[in-house]
């Protein structure tokens, strides 16, 4: 007779304390994102997993509770799915029926998507990449979904642009320049000023799924910042790139700003209580250090802000 092995996982723990997050990390699978009379999104995700543990468990079942996960998450990724927040959905619903012993159940997804572009200048068909994020917290409340991603671009500092801008007008005026025409020069030719990568995030959680499209949240996130980059660049496209960013310097603050007043925009139909999470990282080019800037805020919260800011 086979001797059955001992469930140390479901003792109690020396230290009876619960836990918010134990599960995996590092799951790699195969989503398939279906489209109507368009070819499907086929993305390579990464997963994190996480179910709450009670202070009276030692353990959450890792070797069992993978066979869980994996066919869990084999389950959502096979069916059809028109949005990867609903796979994330539908992978924690799935794991909160599976744990008696759990609360909330979360699944967390980031992959690489693929856009089709075209260079500002010379108009040659190029590739540019981002970072999708998704996320789904399913507990006895219901589920609440989040989509949004992660993209790199560029900025300029306004500051450095205004110190340039002013040696300029002050040499301009050394060479007996009328002011006038210093002013219409200025006004029509940026100063330079130092630049940096930008990397924004934008993400939307909701209840009750609202329609929100990831590429728009990318299209919202590449256009905060002073300038979009391409991986090619011909002269042409390196000089309009050069052009546009001096000619729009932003601060970190106001690359968050700016998503804000995107999302708002871009997505009328969310609801006041969606919450918006907004984050600038600059890597400095003069300093060692780098610039952060972000907010976390409702809709509702947004759009009275803005609307103010119109009032004014």
């Amino acid at each position: 007779m086979k001797q059955q092995l001992p469930d140390v996982q479901a003792s109690s723990p020396d230290v009876t304390v619960g836990l918010n997050r134990v599960g995996v990390t590092g799951v790699e699978k195969l989503v398939k994102l279906d489209r109507q009379d368009q070819r499907p999104i086929v993305l390579m995700a990464e997963f994190e997993v996480f179910v709450d543990l009670p202070s009276w468990r030692k353990g959450a079942d890792m070797s069992r509770n993978m066979e869980v996960i994996d066919e869990t998450l084999e389950a959502a990724v096979s069916q059809t799915a028109y949005r990867v927040e609903d796979v994330c959905g539908d992978a924690a619903e799935r794991l909160l029926e599976k744990h008696d012993y759990t609360t909330e159940a979360e699944v967390r997804m980031e992959a690489t998507y693929v856009t089709h572009d075209h260079t500002p200048e010379s108009d040659r068909v190029t590739q540019s990449t981002a970072d999708i994020i998704a996320s789904a917290t399913a507990s006895d409340e219901g589920t609440h979904e989040e989509i949004g991603a992660r993209v790199v671009g560029m900025t300029v500092c306004p500051c450095s642009q205004g110190m340039s801008a002013a040696r300029a007008r002050e040499t301009l005026e050394d060479l007996s320049v009328e002011r006038d025409v210093i002013d219409e020069f200025l006004e029509r030719v940026p100063q330079p000023g130092h630049s940096q990568r930008g990397h924004a995030t934008v993400t939307i959680r909701s209840e009750g799924s609202p329609e929100v499209d990831f590429r728009d949240i990318i299209d919202v996130a590449r256009d905060s910042m002073s300038a979009r980059i391409y991986n090619l660049a011909k002269r042409p496209d390196e000089d309009h790139m050069t052009y546009e960013s001096h000619a729009d310097a932003k601060f970190v603050e106001d690359c968050v700003r700016a998503m804000a007043e995107g999302v708002v925009e871009q997505f009328p139909h969310l609801p006041d209580d969606a919450v918006v999470t907004m984050k600038q990282s600059n890597d400095e080019s003069i300093h060692q250090h780098n610039a952060h800037a972000e907010r976390v805020a409702e809709v509702g919260t947004l759009r009275a802000e803005l609307d103010g800011e119109r009032a004014d």
